[in-house]
């Protein structure tokens, strides 16, 4: 299987999906068309579908632009999302399989940046969309606190070698807050070196574990980082915490 990042507007990812002997292709958040055009017509792919982690603008943006070049393309999301985006001709739901161009997948609700988020499992690759962002997370626009954490600890469950492609570019800011929590994490310091190198997507489960703090819930340093107040604090507390500090953190 083959994963090319797509990058479109100012900071977000889409993603080309293919076999290495097919040139039927997958994408998944296309949020503009023009960048997923000129990347299929690079790599000599046709674009078979679409699938949606959320219902965000700057996800599905360039949907209706596909379409209509390609009026038999499927477009899949979750099944609450299914009214609140247009083009959609499939939803589902908390753990369904489904398989397209030869290829296996499992969708994950993950809800919290919004109540219909997916994750797609598939192969050694999981695609996080807003949920799950290299050393951080999206913002609690719909969801709560707790459901976020659920979502969050369902994704840290999966094999520890599954490559994360995440929705946005966010990795060297994230990083920045992470050691602000955790300054003597070592693994922190040795993934802030290597993102300075270049390009951070994709990222691994293991990676994510070691150093986003929003998987580090229970993690006594970042307990002590918040103050003595959440040592026996809920994993969703700290959590809510963490997120908070972050939405007003400045490096």
């Amino acid at each position: 299987m083959n994963v090319e990042p797509v990058a479109c507007l100012t900071d977000n990812y889409a993603y080309l999906v293919w076999q290495a002997d097919s040139r039927e292709a997958l994408v998944v958040d296309p949020s503009a068309s023009g960048p997923v055009l000129e990347a299929l017509e690079a790599h000599g792919l046709r674009l078979a579908g679409i699938l949606c982690t959320h219902h965000h603008w700057d996800h599905v943006g360039g949907i209706e632009e596909l379409c209509r070049k390609q009026p038999s393309l499927f477009v899949y999301c979750s099944d609450y999302d299914l009214p609140r985006i247009t083009g959609a001709t499939r939803g589902l739901y908390h753990t369904e399989q489904f398989d397209c161009i030869g290829l296996g997948f499992v969708c994950l609700s993950v809800p919290g940046h919004t109540l219909g988020a997916l994750a797609y499992c598939v192969q050694d690759a999981v695609f996080t969309g807003d949920t799950l962002f290299g050393a951080g997370c999206g913002r609690l626009f719909e969801g709560t606190p707790k459901l976020m954490q659920t979502s969050l600890t369902t994704l840290a469950a999966l094999p520890r070698s599954t490559k994360v492609y995440f929705g946005h570019e966010y990795t060297r800011a994230n990083l920045a807050f992470a050691r602000a929590v955790e300054p003597n994490n070592s693994a922190l310091q040795a993934r802030i070196e290597r993102a300075a190198l270049g390009r951070t997507t994709p990222s691994t489960i293991a990676e994510e574990c070691a150093t986003n703090p929003f998987l580090r819930c229970n993690e006594a340093g970042i307990r002590q980082a918040l103050g003595p107040q959440f040592a026996q604090s809920e994993g969703h507390e700290v959590f809510a915490e963490l997120r908070r500090r972050k939405d007003g953190f400045r490096a």
